[in-house]
């Protein structure tokens, strides 16, 4: 019997990061989507006292060991609270899930408690490149074998964090000729010798998160810190996505719900033709759509943090379902999110279009969901795909 009921850790996950988001980034939103920046030195600390930088470490390495749902529950607040602040800080989730994957027990206790104790620390997931995106075959960044280490020549772009992270997981080739075969990740640290920020990008939305080029300029990697094995790449990239979409897609339910509310508000209060104008069919169907949309985004990402659980658990069935069912989600809540920001920019008229509103800073930055962690092309590759080699997928 499906149960949608919250439990105990769940509630109180949910109300922790509700509590950070109004009190602590809806007061720096504005600001900082004006500049372009991330405030790391004023919210920061505050985050990972909160434990939202660590959220998805396990307890055993000092994290808050929230699973794949609990983690997109406090994704959807979070978001809720400014999409470009919750990207810098949950982009940690990222970072860390090809070592969780793949990462061996002493890489993992030599790693995470980094990011999970002591002052607070940044991470970032390097796999974009100017010519490979979707392609990761297409990498071009180099990892030599030079004996006890690997050398890493090469440049990363969109990067989360890219320039200020402490820890970086990092994807090269090699060899080149190899493909997917010559792909192998790597554990970096981020003040290691060679690194070095690149340009600094001037977003459309998500402005109050940091986005950048990273350099890689013969930079030495332990051998130790080698990620899964050479040719393992393709794999712990395929499986890291397939368990952070679920938080990708609740972060568009939050963008979308932050939104309607505004729009909501708005519609009870502006009175045109001598009454509330949500009075009007033809704004309270357009309202009841985006209601819609968002209780289904909602129930999409639940089910996609529930195949992330129990795959994460060893759970066969929920592995084989996860592809489908997380790219389900993602595609689904980020075209959602873009539907109901422009719909709510819509409620709002010519109030909608400036910025002494809120909704037209939840339209720019909803269409990053469409977007980054595979786009809402790709989602579709990936489902097709899954549904050329099953003959039957549960659920759906």
């Amino acid at each position: 019997m499906v149960d949608f009921e919250l439990d105990d850790e769940q509630k109180a996950a949910v109300e922790m990061a509700h509590d950070f988001a109004l009190n602590e980034l809806r007061p720096l939103a504005e600001e900082w989507d004006k500049k372009g920046e991330f405030p790391k030195d004023l919210i920061l600390k505050k985050a990972a006292d909160a434990g939202l930088t660590s959220a998805g470490i396990p307890e055993e390495y000092g994290g808050g060991g929230l699973d794949p749902l609990t983690s997109a529950m406090v994704f959807e607040e979070m978001f809720w609270g400014c999409a470009g602040l919750a990207t810098s800080i949950g982009a940690n989730n990222l970072a860390v899930a090809p070592i969780l994957i793949a990462g061996t027990e002493e890489q993992k206790k030599k790693w995470l408690p980094r990011l999970s104790e002591g002052e607070a620390k940044l991470a970032g997931f390097c796999l974009t490149e100017p010519e490979a995106g979707s392609d990761v075959a297409g990498i071009k960044t180099t990892a030599k074998d030079e004996g006890d280490h690997y050398v890493l020549n090469g440049q990363k772009c969109f990067i989360t964090n890219g320039g200020i992270s402490d820890v970086y997981t990092v994807f090269a080739n090699t060899d080149p000729e190899q493909g997917y075969k010559g792909l192998a990740g790597f554990i970096v640290g981020g003040d290691y010798e060679g690194i070095s920020m690149g340009k600094h990008e001037d977003k459309l939305g998500i402005r109050a998160s940091h986005t950048a080029e990273v350099f890689f300029d013969n930079v030495k990697v332990p051998k130790e810190d080698l990620l899964g094995g050479i040719g393992k790449a393709f794999y712990i990239v395929m499986n890291t996505l397939d368990q952070t979409r679920a938080g990708v897609a609740a972060g568009a339910v939050g963008i979308a719900r932050a939104a309607f509310e505004e729009a909501l508000d708005y519609a009870k209060q502006r009175v045109q033709f001598g009454s509330p104008i949500i009075m009007n069919q033809g704004i309270s169907f357009k309202l009841t759509d985006m209601l819609m949309d968002i209780e289904a985004g909602r129930k999409l990402y639940y089910y996609a943090g529930w195949l992330a659980k129990k795959a994460a658990e060893g759970d066969k069935g929920a592995r084989r379902n996860l592809s489908t069912g997380s790219s389900i989600a993602k595609a689904f809540c980020g075209d959602m999110a873009m539907r109901v920001t422009t719909d709510a920019v819509q409620v709002l008229g010519g109030y909608g279009y400036m910025k002494d509103y809120p909704v037209e800073k939840y339209m720019r930055d909803a269409k990053i969901m469409q977007i980054y962690e595979g786009t809402a092309q790709i989602q579709r590759l990936v489902m097709a795909a899954n549904l050329m080699g099953m003959k039957e997928l549960k659920q759906f």
